[in-house]
């Protein structure tokens, strides 16, 4: 028997992103699925502070509605600006500090 081919999402972000402290960057996410766009996409946005093993969650997209994680030093000042219809998954930063440097990472999931 025959396995069916795997259903593929691709996801695409910036190699880097650089910004002033201050100002205000956009963290840009775009992906493409081999499936139609489910009601229960998810995107989930991490962060990895520079020299730290450890990543935290700081945004999460589910039901269709946006949830600005209630830890760490962005929950005031980060903006959800994507639109999981048009493959967008953005988030905006504002004031941007110094210790907002680090590795950010944003994972779709489009189920089944």
């Amino acid at each position: 028997a025959g396995l069916p081919p795997s259903l593929a999402i691709h996801v695409y972000t910036q190699r880097e992103v650089h910004g002033t402290v201050g100002s205000r960057v956009t963290l840009s996410c775009s992906f493409w699925s081999s499936e139609w766009i489910s009601e229960d996409i998810s995107i989930t946005w991490h962060f990895q502070a520079e020299g730290s093993r450890d990543s935290i969650s700081i945004f999460h997209y589910a039901k269709g509605q946006p949830y600005i994680d209630d830890v760490g030093t962005f929950k005031e000042r980060m903006e959800w600006v994507g639109n999981p219809h048009r493959k967008d998954g953005s988030i905006v930063i504002h004031n941007l500090d110094y210790t907002d440097n680090g590795t950010f990472t944003c994972d779709v999931k489009n189920p089944p």
